[in-house]
């Protein structure tokens, strides 16, 4: 049984990675970070068509590829996001939506085991459009970072989940908290308090058991991981807390969304 069970939550992993997927894909010539026109199309049609109200956030992440020196392809992919950035708002697009915006340099690629090493440097030149879809948890509630927050917000975020007894934090959790990193980074003043949920635990229990730590502080440690994740990544520790919540606070919408943590913000 244990291990059909993880075998299941394995496949449901594997699902939320396959979601994140970008809405638009935009391609340039080698060393350019200009479009042509049915690109610029592309772009204005998003801009135009799109259902902001079922729209939270727009992630913006551009790249080159694999040719020239790293401090230059850093620059020439941040050029390249700022392009896609200015046509979406130059066409309607909310600049408040667009919360990420990040240049990520070359693609490093192993040139002896690819076929054809023109296709794939002409992929690695792009610009990548995600949308972070607005939840249904109710007002004051998000499941991403926005650009203006108010005290007292809290943030849901569906990617960064935990397996069954565990603290542990998984690679898709690791990538979402990499993207918050930037966010904090870049609004250097937000505090905030990280919460440990836990599912799945008798009411007489004020907590699970960590199977690590044989401890019945599970969403503690999950808060804490979080928590010395982001000071890997250069998040002040003081800028932010943890606490450990229990099974006090389930959202009602199924078991896995229960082993989370969130995040609420506390000053801004």
């Amino acid at each position: 049984m244990t291990t059909i069970f993880r075998i299941l939550l394995l496949l449901f992993f594997c699902h939320l990675t396959a979601q994140e997927k970008p809405v638009e894909t935009l391609y340039f010539e080698f060393d350019k970070s200009t479009l042509y026109n049915q690109q610029i199309k592309t772009i204005i049609d998003f801009a135009k068509n799109a259902d902001t109200s079922k729209i939270e956030s727009i992630q913006i992440y551009g790249y080159c590829d694999d040719r020239g020196a790293n401090d230059y392809n850093y620059t020439l992919s941040k050029s390249r996001v700022k392009t896609v950035q200015d046509i979406l708002t130059y066409n309607g697009f909310s600049k408040n939506k667009i919360v990420i915006i990040e240049g990520k340099g070359r693609v490093i690629i192993q040139k002896d085991s690819i076929e054809d090493l023109t296709e794939i440097r002409n992929k690695n030149r792009r610009v990548d459009l995600f949308v972070v879809k607005k939840n249904s948890y109710g007002k004051g509630i998000y499941n991403s970072f926005q650009e203006n927050h108010k005290v007292g917000d809290r943030i849901y975020l569906e990617n960064i989940l935990f397996a069954l007894g565990r603290s542990e934090l998984t690679l898709q959790s690791k990538k979402e908290l990499d993207k918050i990193a930037l966010l904090l980074q870049k609004h250097q003043t937000l505090q905030f308090e990280i919460r440990g949920h836990v599912c799945c635990t008798p009411n007489y229990f004020d907590d699970a058991i960590d199977e690590a730590t044989h401890e019945r502080k599970l969403s503690l440690n999950r808060a804490r991981n979080v928590f010395k994740y982001l000071i890997s990544k250069n998040i002040n520790s003081l800028r932010m807390s943890y606490k450990g919540c229990g099974n006090k606070f389930p959202l009602g919408k199924g078991d896995a969304l229960d082993r989370r943590v969130e995040f609420i913000i506390l000053k801004i």
